[in-house]
């Protein structure tokens, strides 16, 4: 391996710990400071600013990077042995496909960070971002739920299990198809991890556990030698019962 493909290694591998460093760390303020030494965002909407909207934003989108990017590494492996193999190097190729693959979930923290904003307005969440409604948990985890069962769902899946395949059909040649690549392989994990994502803010947006439990499925769902069909829907049943449980007790 050369230098620079070892330098490109390491830079990911750096990207994975200190995010998921940033949220131990978040975590740790979280439930060992007191708050009136935390910074937590407003209860009303309508006092929200800018530093409070970038803040929630660097959050989540910290968050996408250290959930979604270990699941993107059996792909860039694949497709750093092709452009080896055909540029008999790797730099900058995988450095552009992986910052575009962080984009297209870097944008979808946009999202993320409206959706909070309006949770916390409509008293969802509380200002430490747990959930204080049952009814919208369960409806979030009826909607994840479902959508494991869902062809579309399948669709991108697939698409995530095969990188081999998604390659052959989505080459493009030099450094901007390896950007477009990128962009088009974070828009299939995003339509395929979506509503995972969602669960956050059922389990609570902060929740150190329910990030790790659910970064674990996504790797298992893309990258394990199984059944996708079964693990898939046994998620989906799961999710949804929980969804039934929390109605019950609402």
């Amino acid at each position: 391996m050369s230098k620079n493909q070892t330098t490109i290694w390491i830079l990911l591998l750096s990207i994975i710990a200190l995010a998921w460093g940033y949220l131990f760390y978040q975590n740790w303020q979280m439930t060992t400071l007191p708050m009136s030494e935390m910074w937590m965002p407003p209860s009303d909407s309508a006092a929200w600013n800018w530093l409070d909207f970038t803040l929630v934003y660097i959050m989540w989108a910290v968050m996408m990077a250290a959930m979604m990017l270990p699941s993107a590494i059996p792909m860039i492996q694949v497709y750093a042995r092709i452009c080896q193999q055909r540029y008999q190097t790797i730099h900058p190729h995988i450095l552009l496909f992986s910052i575009a693959y962080l984009i297209v979930w870097f944008g979808f923290s946009i999202v993320l960070t409206v959706l909070q904003w309006q949770m916390h307005g409509l008293r969802f969440l509380s200002p430490m971002m747990d959930n204080q409604s049952e009814v919208m948990a369960a409806v979030i985890f009826l909607m994840a739920g479902i959508y494991q069962f869902t062809p579309l769902k399948n669709t991108f899946l697939q698409n995530c299990r095969s990188p081999m395949g998604f390659l052959l059909t989505a080459w493009h040649d030099g450094p901007n198809g390896a950007f477009k690549m990128g962009l088009q392989h974070g828009g299939m994990c995003l339509g395929c991890c979506w509503a995972q994502m969602m669960i956050m803010f059922a389990v609570g947006v902060m929740n150190l556990m329910g990030m790790v439990l659910i970064t674990l499925l996504v790797l298992i769902e893309k990258t394990a030698p199984m059944s996708v069909h079964y693990f898939s829907r046994t998620m989906g049943i799961l999710f949804i019962g929980w969804g039934i449980w929390l109605l019950q007790i609402s």
